[in-house]
């Protein structure tokens, strides 16, 4: 195997575990909530955890390298975590509290889509049809997963959240593809991690939260666990570990790419919630389970047959279609040299 290849190889594979990551939160998140949690404050939550775990953690490893060059990026990092963190997941939570899950999800998980149209729209990149056919095949098998005609009245404001989700999901996309190469993945997900926090204090309002709910027993998979556990559980796995897997297998894909192989955070999502909820599968689901699986595969064929066309397009283009320094057609300086994360 040739070093693009490996570097592909990982790249999915971080990708992948980092989708199961993020569906992993849904369950405890969920269990957190019904105990007395605020959607918000279970958000602020995961977030804060992250953010305390990961600022120590950036110091300790990268130490003065972690703030050394930052400020050309600052702006970006700053979007990232107001936008891709955040607002993302603030949105969701909005749009799912107005709104059949299903629907929000499907919503949401149109960035992908948004992403191809700023890449071929505003950015006059290539856009090449096998991703564009993954992101279409996958979001096809989403529409099965969440069984969407469950629940076709929409909520003007649900809806509009839901977009809102959308667009924030796109932005780490396409954020992460522009840094990559530029700025560590440990460092660009700490900075997402501190501005997300610092951004919902005032929408959770912590001061406000039921603190008696985190030592107290939250039913769970037909047990009982700590508060506390579940948030950690969300704070490190689906946070910490998702983001940072995430991040660094982003910077070895592309934007089109990697958009499609987030569909199977949907998947891993009702199959943890099967697992731990005993909510039960149909056949239509285990179906669109398959079907996103298939449009994920489509899509990283594509960086494997066409990594010319998806690394000219994602990733050596700045605002504008600027070519941005270091970067060619081979992709950033760290995905050529298959570096392993951090």
């Amino acid at each position: 195997m040739d070093g693009a290849a490996r570097t592909r190889a990982w790249g999915l594979g971080l990708a992948l575990f980092s989708s199961v990551c993020f569906g992993a939160s849904g369950p405890f998140g969920k269990a957190l909530i019904e105990a007395g949690l605020g959607p918000l404050q279970a958000v602020w939550l995961r977030i804060a955890v992250a953010a305390l775990v990961l600022a120590p953690l950036a110091l300790l490893l990268r130490g003065g390298a972690a703030v050394r060059g930052l400020r050309p990026h600052l702006p970006a990092l700053a979007l990232y975590g107001l936008a891709g963190v955040a607002g993302c997941q603030a949105f969701y939570f909005v749009a799912a509290s107005r709104l059949p899950v299903g629907v929000a999800i499907l919503l949401e998980f149109s960035g992908p889509v948004i992403v191809l149209a700023w890449l071929r729209l505003v950015r006059r990149a290539p856009v090449h049809r096998t991703a564009a056919a993954g992101v279409a095949t996958a979001m096809a098998g989403l529409a099965l997963v969440v069984q969407v005609w469950t629940g076709l009245s929409l909520d003007p404001v649900g809806l509009a959240a839901g977009l809102g989700a959308a667009a924030c999901q796109a932005s780490y996309f396409l954020i992460v593809d522009r840094l990559a190469g530029q700025v560590d993945p440990l460092v660009i997900t700490t900075a997402g991690s501190v501005v997300a926090a610092l951004a919902l204090t005032g929408l959770a309002a912590p001061w406000t939260m039921p603190w008696r709910v985190l030592p107290a027993p939250v039913p769970v998979a037909g047990h009982a666990a700590p508060g506390w556990a579940l948030v950690a559980w969300i704070g490190l796995v689906s946070t910490v570990l998702a983001y940072l897997t995430g991040v660094a297998g982003l910077q070895r894909l592309s934007a089109q790419v990697g958009g499609a192989i987030c569909y199977t955070e949907a998947v891993a999502a009702a199959l943890i919630a099967w697992a731990a909820l005993g909510e039960r599968l149909t056949a239509a689901q285990i179906t669109g389970g398959a079907v996103v699986l298939a449009g994920a595969y489509i899509a990283q064929r594509a960086a494997a047959a066409h990594p010319e066309v998806l690394n000219v397009a994602a990733a050596s283009h700045g605002p504008g279609g600027a070519p941005e320094a270091g970067r060619g057609a081979g992709g950033s300086p760290k995905a050529r040299a298959g570096a392993l994360p951090p």
